[in-house]
């Protein structure tokens, strides 16, 4: 199961139903199965919160992935800080949900084996992010087709 959390924050995700979907695709790909799956939108001072307590680190993050995993089903708590998101989507993304998909998928990658650490690990990561955000485009183009042939 996916779930969607806010803990202190106001985000109202558009259409959940696809970006469930699109997780359960992007980790049947690695030949994975979905467990459980939560996402916690949270803001910054939760985040860094979250990097002290757990990871020992002072800075704040997008995303940080608690992994779960167990014989091929991948589970995990993913905390997504939205205030990095959008500070984020103002430097790199074409908008705040495109990052906010890529920072999603992120953390599922991360917990289907990808790493990005070392330069290659991090261009395989971006190559898979790219890859991911192509199929949600599919995903949602065919939403839209469906819902005009109704």
């Amino acid at each position: 199961m996916i779930y969607f959390y806010n803990e202190g924050v106001d985000l109202q995700l558009k259409d959940k139903l696809v970006l469930k979907q699109w997780i359960k695709k992007v980790v049947q790909s690695y030949g994975l199965k979905v467990g459980n799956l939560s996402y916690i939108f949270c803001s910054d001072d939760k985040i860094i919160e979250v990097n002290r307590q757990f990871l020992q680190h002072d800075y704040y993050t997008d995303i940080i992935t608690f992994d779960y995993d167990e014989d091929g089903v991948v589970s995990g708590d993913m905390y997504i800080s939205v205030d990095t998101v959008m500070t984020n989507s103002q430097k790199f993304a074409p908008s705040f949900e495109r990052e906010l998909h890529r920072v999603i998928i992120h953390g599922v990658l991360h917990l289907c084996g990808l790493k990005d650490k070392q330069p290659d690990e991090e261009q395989k990561m971006r190559q898979a992010e790219d890859n991911a955000l192509q199929l949600l485009d599919q995903l949602f183009e065919e939403k839209k087709i469906a819902k005009t042939k109704a």
